[in-house]
């Protein structure tokens, strides 16, 4: 999946000195130790409390992709996932001060957007079920070109008829590589619950893709 690059919401500039964008959270690289990066982000968190848009600017940066995919896993369409991450960043901004630095900055903020996208999936009476995440709707590629569109369009339409929960919790786990604890705590439900969401969301697929499920 192509991960649009989002303007900085709120207007706010991104200083040229604005740090490059993180790794996949909880996925730091070898040559940026955790504590590394940690240290940046309390040290952003810390400005932007005081009044440093450009500090905010540089958060932007550093997890909007991330967030991104978060919502994504939740809505059914690019432009529901855009919206819920600004809305999720204007929300963070004006309750930053509510946010304690000692804190991880990143699983605060995924949990507002979790809970932004669960909104804007309620409010949505009719969804555009395109553009789901590559891995669940990208065929392999040795199959006939016929068969793929159809695995394709049946993908889509099962993952559609999905609870907006269930569809996050799948696809958080299983594409984003998110574990139960952190599922649980973006979406607010206890790690149980998230284990047990999963399940039969799963269980649901195999229900509806019936023959195609061996192909998955």
């Amino acid at each position: 999946m192509t991960v649009p690059a989002l303007a900085v919401p709120f207007g706010l500039p991104v200083p040229a000195s604005a740090p490059a964008e993180a790794p996949r959270f909880g996925r730091p690289d070898a040559a940026a130790p955790l504590s590394e990066l940690a240290l940046a982000e309390r040290g952003l968190v810390l400005a932007a409390q005081a009044g440093d848009t450009h500090a905010f600017a540089g958060l932007v940066r550093m997890h909007q992709r991330r967030a991104y995919a978060v919502a994504r896993a939740i809505v059914l369409t690019h432009e529901d996932a855009e919206d819920a991450v600004q809305e999720g960043f204007l929300h963070a901004y004006r309750a930053l001060d509510r946010f304690r630095p000692e804190q991880a900055f990143g699983a605060w903020l995924h949990r507002i957007v979790a809970n932004a996208s669960l909104d804007i999936a309620r409010r949505r009476k009719v969804r555009d079920a395109d553009e789901l995440p590559e891995t669940v709707a990208s065929p392999r590629p040795t199959r006939d070109p016929a068969e793929s569109h159809e695995l394709r369009t049946r993908l889509r339409a099962a993952m559609a008829q999905l609870g907006a929960r269930q569809r996050a919790v799948i696809v958080l786990h299983d594409v984003e590589g998110f574990k139960h604890a952190e599922i649980g705590a973006m979406l607010g439900i206890p790690e149980g619950t998230a284990r047990s969401d999963l399940h039969h969301a799963r269980a649901q697929l195999r229900r509806l893709l019936g023959d195609v499920r061996e192909d998955l």
